[in-house]
């Protein structure tokens, strides 16, 4: 018991170690030049303007859930991949009933040994099952894909809104002016 603590604890001290070596050998090595640039609080590449009691912008928000939605979705992927790669194992008509009595009790999440021949999932019934799990993905995918159009409809994801309306505004504007200038006007206030 004794031997097992010593190891922890060196375990734990190389940890440590590991951990401040660099940052003491950077507090060395590094240069200090500070300026009021470098020392100005940064986040999310919006300047700081005002206190830091100042609300941030809703988008930050919008932008990380969709990048937290798009990381939860592929756990989503395990189990479809799980019975897909199952399924198609088990339609190859060419396997023995060994095999297909070890997939089936692997795909059905039963202890070993616990399908007979009678009871393992048939080459037919195991391609039905992957047709499934292809329908159920693309499913999957076509309400992503219709949640993240309608973000996007509404200007969820334009990343800075005022900067697009300003320059619609400058578009219509652009687009009402007269192609040529007349030089009369200019000159004459010259």
């Amino acid at each position: 018991m004794a031997d097992l603590n010593l190891h922890l604890l060196l375990a734990i001290v190389a940890g440590i170690g590991f951990i401040l070596a660099p940052l003491v050998a950077g507090w060395f090595v590094r240069p200090h030049l500070p300026s009021e640039e470098k020392l100005a609080a940064y986040e999310c590449g919006e300047p700081a303007i005002g206190s830091a009691y100042v609300q941030f912008d809703l988008r930050f928000y919008v932008v990380a859930l969709l990048f937290i939605i798009f990381d939860v979705e592929v756990a989503f992927f395990f189990p479809w991949g799980t019975i897909f790669g199952g399924a198609t194992q088990l339609a190859d008509p060419q396997l023995t009933d060994a095999t297909r009595m070890a997939i089936s009790d692997r795909l059905l999440d039963l202890p070993a040994g616990t399908t007979t021949a009678e009871t393992a999932i048939s080459a037919a019934d195991a391609l039905s099952i992957s047709w499934l799990s292809v329908v159920d993905i693309a499913v999957f995918f076509a309400v992503l894909l219709v949640g993240f159009a309608y973000v996007w409809k509404r200007g969820d994801l334009d990343w800075v809104r005022a900067m697009v309306a300003q320059s619609k505004e400058n578009a219509a504007k652009n687009r009402a002016r007269p192609i040529a200038a007349p030089l009369e006007p200019q000159l004459a206030a010259k």
